[in-house]
């Protein structure tokens, strides 16, 4: 099984507002790369809730690079792959929006119009919650939840049992 399971972080209520991201890439049912990095949001800005969800703070990312400069990196995991999240919707519309926030073309990615959503999976599999903390427990998966390359190593391994 090869596919690539991605999970962002978000500093506000902005879907173009990512502040963390973490990609990991599995090949042949094994996880061969796995990608971290801080993003510094737009203007740095951050909301207390989303401070509260991750605990990421304005000084953790105001000397990372912005999006912009972290999406080649992004670009290399993610072209023509197929794309797992836990809530897909979520995470695809964060690259999308902040994407184009930054003037880049998601065409260019050549992904699936909809991705592989574990959380949809689970839930098929009446999982309740289906939420990434409860699946990833009654699976023995360590989670650090909230923490972006974390949440997609649990989502990949997720994928892999399911």
């Amino acid at each position: 099984m090869n596919f690539t399971a991605i999970d962002f972080e978000t500093a506000t209520n902005h879907l173009y507002s990512a502040c963390a991201v973490g990609i990991v890439t599995v090949r042949n049912s094994v996880i061969v790369d796995e990608y971290y990095t801080l993003i510094q949001p737009p203007n740095n800005e951050y909301s207390y809730h989303n401070i509260r969800v991750h605990g990421i703070h304005p000084q953790h990312t105001y000397r990372e690079s912005t999006f912009d400069l972290v999406y080649p990196a992004i670009k290399t995991r993610l072209q023509g792959e197929l794309v797992v999240a836990h809530n897909e919707q979520f995470d695809r519309n964060v690259l999308a929006k902040t994407m184009d926030y930054y003037g880049l073309n998601y065409q260019e990615l050549e992904l699936a119009d909809r991705w592989e959503c574990t959380c949809r999976i689970y839930r098929a599999k009446g999982y309740k919650p289906a939420n990434l903390s409860y699946c990833s427990a009654q699976n023995n998966i360590e989670l650090q939840h909230h923490e972006a390359l974390s949440d997609a190593r649990a989502c990949a391994k997720l994928y892999l049992l399911k």
